[in-house]
């Protein structure tokens, strides 16, 4: 059998926290400036298998076929055939079984469909690592990560493998998900003990912990199962399955219904059996009722619901990670956005770059750059080269080669573009000025630093906010050397900096610093090089999803890093805000806990934060909730994840987001637009009333059910349905509608309304009133129906039955249309556009045909063909309810029309 690295490791090595990096890199054969080979990566795939947990089951056919014989309805469609035998109904016994089969297949198919959606839904989301394959940085599935491959780290990495750190810069690691630790624990190269135990092991990360802070390399020592989260996963095999709040209070109203129906059904049969009728048909009867008045099928239709709206957003590029986001998403009344990539295109260009010696601007698409219309040679502008090195140098970003794609953040891409455009290339300058250490982007003092060996001394080259690096520098570079940065001096750079701005660029300043040594502070004592001005266009749908944000009552607020003059001009730029909008700094934001009543509203009707640090993030999302808002928050860094968590709905960046952020967040957006948010509100607001509208659905035609009977019983009528009609009806004039109801895509109007009170439960009481209103029509018309054909057709016996069954059924068909929102016209609305509904008149209109002209399904239903007049009147009386439901509804309408144009009149004034 093959030997796989991890058993050469143990074998020839002992403990890998314990052994040097170089015995690390020689058991895994493997060279940290090439890494592995695809080839060789392949080859030690097949070899140790997926870099994967043992997941959760897929759920099995045999289990979901097993969960249809457990519930109520089986257990009493049971009784009901047994109550057949006893009556010696043989025939009708088996019609009931055959009710059972059916229902059961149904269920089936229904919990079958639900359960696959949501497995695709788990399977969508693919988390990648950042590796180095034949001398390359490449992303590759986590999946695909084998044991010897080289991971590059960096603040926000959730690693996906246990590794060995061969280098580490400042890094830090949160291991609290594995040992219970609370603290960062800070990581290195160096060897630790043999007999550390697990939480000790500094030399050692592990899968399914996260960086925080820093940077280094990796060497993968341990994937999937054999990793230290995998010995324990084993322990752990399944998790019990999310439940959202709406999927749980459903569940409990359909356990309060089944306890209320079943103690219907035996006071009907009961008074049924008192007044004389026949004990086997009232039994039959009251149990017929409590099948078709239970309603079992809730649940697992608003999972369906749930599951095939969120497969909607995933397809439009939100992924929803837990399913109570989707509730949520309805009640937001407040988006805090970043601006960049979310607001804007996140697809940057350097336009200018300031030295001392004035403003040169770079043509991005001639790759030249010029000074008033001429163009300039950069080997003749010592300042501009200089400039360009050091954006080349601080960087982590690589440009694509032989059409392979650039990996790393924009910034950095557009950055290494005008290098390159000047002569300077990252791989030529390294080769000359080795990297020695690095201080990754610390979003807390918005700088970053590499320090390079470089004529016997050492080069620290930083880039940072402007205002931060002018504020750290202490000279600035000119063509005559460095000179002394005066007050005054700075004043004139700190201008230039919001001059730019002011046009919409994003400012960033570049410096450098000469030591003898590595382990000087790089931040202190500075040369400033450089402005470099970078242009990210706003996304050309932006301002119409923010239009449309404001037309639904959703606020937007502008929370970001960049200088307060670019944000302005963009939020004015996209409709976020007027031009004399005010914008808050983070340097001038208190604390929520130290602000006066006066700076807290200030803060709450700012619609522009600027320089905003992650703990004021948090801060504001915690004032805007006291404040009453449902807070939807987006972030991308590892330093935004408590805002993510604390936020109503966190929503992270799919594309440039770190994977702590993904993982805290509750959405996550594939495309990092903002457009994708106000889909996914819209969704959210989709299925919430398509849930209510199928629970409105089946409450009010059940609610007909038990009328009709328990009030022809009580009057001592002649019984309008027999126990098979009802099950029939069950089957026919429940499940279809339903389901075509949940599969709505929603009015045009869905973003006109105000968000949802999350407060209020998901059947309010004015969908009650619509519930009971719906459910008196219905009976009114079945009951009306049966007694003009008694007392017009003077029909008897299995007629009347006909009648009163097919103007039933056809009464709950058309009641699919009383089902739209009131607002909306009354043909064109979301319920006559859906085609999943015209679809289910048709067949329930078929079935129906079926069981009233089959000989054989007649003669079991009791059923005999209706005469041309006998079906005007069934027709008639169908329609009736649909009829005056519209009315209603038409009124509501009339009157929301009429108080909208004057208030739109009074606003106008």
């Amino acid at each position: 059998m093959d030997t796989t690295p991890r058993d050469l490791w143990l074998r020839d090595y002992g403990d890998p926290h314990a052994a040097p990096v170089a015995a690390a890199l020689a058991a895994f054969d493997v060279d940290p400036a090439h890494g592995l080979t695809d080839e060789e990566a392949e080859r030690r795939l097949a070899l140790v298998g997926p870099n994967a947990l043992k997941s959760k089951k897929r759920v099995s056919l045999l289990h979901v076929l097993f969960e249809q014989f457990i519930s109520p309805v089986v257990a009493l469609l049971g009784l009901a055939a047994g109550v057949s035998v006893a009556a010696g109904k043989v025939e009708e016994s088996f019609a009931i079984i055959a009710v059972l089969v059916i229902n059961t297949v149904i269920g089936f198919a229904t919990e079958l469909r639900a359960t696959r959606s949501m497995e695709a839904l788990r399977a969508i989301g693919v988390v990648n690592t950042r590796v180095r394959r034949g001398g390359r940085t490449a992303e590759i599935p986590a999946q695909s990560v084998v044991p010897g491959d080289i991971v590059l780290l960096e603040a926000g990495d959730v690693l996906t493998a246990d590794l060995r750190i061969i280098d580490a810069h400042n890094l830090s690691a949160n291991e609290s998900a594995l040992t219970g630790e609370s603290e960062p624990v800070s990581k290195t190269a160096a060897s630790v003990a043999a007999n550390a135990s697990l939480a000790d092991r500094r030399s050692l990360a592990f899968k399914g912990t996260e960086i925080v802070r820093g940077g280094g390399i990796g060497l993968v020592i341990a994937t999937g199962e054999r990793s230290e989260l995998g010995k324990i996963s084993k322990l752990v095999e399944t998790a019990k399955a999310e439940r959202s709040p709406l999927e749980k209070q459903l569940d409990k109203l359909a356990g309060e219904l089944i306890w209320v129906t079943l103690v219907l059904a035996f006071l009907i049969g009961a008074t049924g059996v008192l007044m004389g009728r026949d004990p086997y048909l009232m039994i039959e009867a009251a149990i017929a009722l409590a099948v078709a008045a239970i309603p079992e099928g809730l649940p697992i239709v608003a999972t369906m619901a749930l599951a095939r709206g969120m497969l909607r957003m995933a397809q439009r590029n939100a992924l929803i990670e837990r399913l109570a986001t989707v509730e949520t998403l309805g009640a937001t009344t407040l988006i805090c956005t970043d601006k960049t990539g979310t607001l804007t295109e996140n697809r940057m260009t350097v336009t200018n770059i300031v030295t001392a010696e004035g403003s040169i601007d770079f043509d991005h698409a001639a790759g030249a750059f010029f000074v008033e219309g001429a163009p300039v040679d950069v080997g003749e502008r010592d300042l501009l080269r200089e400039a360009l090195i050091a954006a080349a140098l601080c960087n982590t970003a690589e440009l694509g080669r032989g059409g392979e794609s650039d990996t790393g953040d924009p910034l950095e891409i557009a950055l290494l573009r005008a290098a390159k455009a000047g002569g300077v290339t990252r791989d030529e300058m390294l080769t000359r000025r080795a990297l020695l250490k690095s201080a990754p982007f610390d979003a807390e003092i918005k700088m970053m630093a590499t320090a390079h060996a470089h004529g016997g001394h050492v080069e620290f080259y930083v880039k940072g906010a402007p205002e931060v690096v002018i504020a750290r520098a202490a000279a600035v570079m000119t063509p005559d050397g460095a000179a002394p940065l005066t007050d005054d001096m700075r004043i004139h750079w700190r201008r230039q900096a919001a001059e730019l701005a002011q046009g919409g660029l994003r400012m960033l300043a570049v410096a450098r610093k000469c030591t003898a040594s590595e382990d000087e502070p790089p931040f202190e004592g500075l040369e400033l090089l450089a402005l470099f001005a970078l242009l990210d266009p706003p996304r050309e749908d932006v301002r119409e999803a923010i239009a449309a944000c404001h037309h639904a009552g959703v606020r937007i607020v502008m929370i970001t890093g960049d200088h307060a003059a670019t944000a302005k001009t963009i939020a004015s730029q996209i409709g976020l805000a007027s031009e004399d909008a005010s914008v808050i700094e983070g340097e001038n934001l208190k604390t929520s806990d130290a602000m006066s009543p006066e700076e807290r509203q200030r803060a709450i009707e700012a619609d522009i934060f600027a320089r905003v640090s992650p703990a004021q993030k948090l801060d504001l999302v915690k004032i805007y909730q006291e404040a009453g808002d449902v807070v939807a928050m987006t972030g991308d860094g590892v330093n935004d994840a408590p805002a993510l968590r604390k936020a109503d709905i966190g929503v992270a960046m799919g594309l440039r987001g770190t994977q702590i952020a993904r993982e805290a967040a509750a959405m996550v957006l594939r495309d990092d637009a903002f457009s994708t948010i106000v889909v996914a509100i819209r969704e959210g607001r989709v299925i919430l009333r398509n849930i209510q509208r199928f629970v409105a659905y089946l409450l009010s035609c059940n609610l007909s059910e038990v009328l009709i009977v328990s009030i022809a019983i009580v009057s001592g009528l002649a019984l309008p349905l027999l126990p098979l009609q009802i099950l029939f009806l069950n089957l026919v004039t429940d499940v279809f509608p339903a389901f075509a109801l949940g599969a709505g895509a929603g009015d045009a109007g869905v973003l006109d309304r105000p968000p949802r009170d999350p407060s209020k439960p998901i059947i309010t009481r004015s969908l009650w009133r619509q519930i009971v209103f719906h459910g008196l029509l219905i009976t009114g018309a079945t009951l009306g129906a049966m007694e003009i054909a008694a007392a017009v057709f003077h029909v008897r016996g299995e007629e009347v039955l006909t009648i009163s069954f097919l103007t039933l059924a056809f009464a709950q068909l058309w009641n699919v249309f009383n089902m739209r929102d009131p607002r909306s016209p009354m043909l064109r609305n979301d319920v006559t556009r859906n085609p999943y509904i015209w679809s289910m008149l048709a067949l329930c209109t078929g079935l129906l045909l079926i069981a009233v002209y089959t000989p054989s399904l007649a003669r079991i239903l009791m059923l005999t063909p209706p005469t041309a007049s006998e079906w005007g009147l069934i027709l008639a009386m169908s329609f009736a309810p649909v009829i005056v439901g519209q009315a209603a509804k038409e009124i509501v309408r009339v009157n929301f029309m009429r108080r909208r144009r004057k208030r739109i009149k009074e606003d106008s004034r």
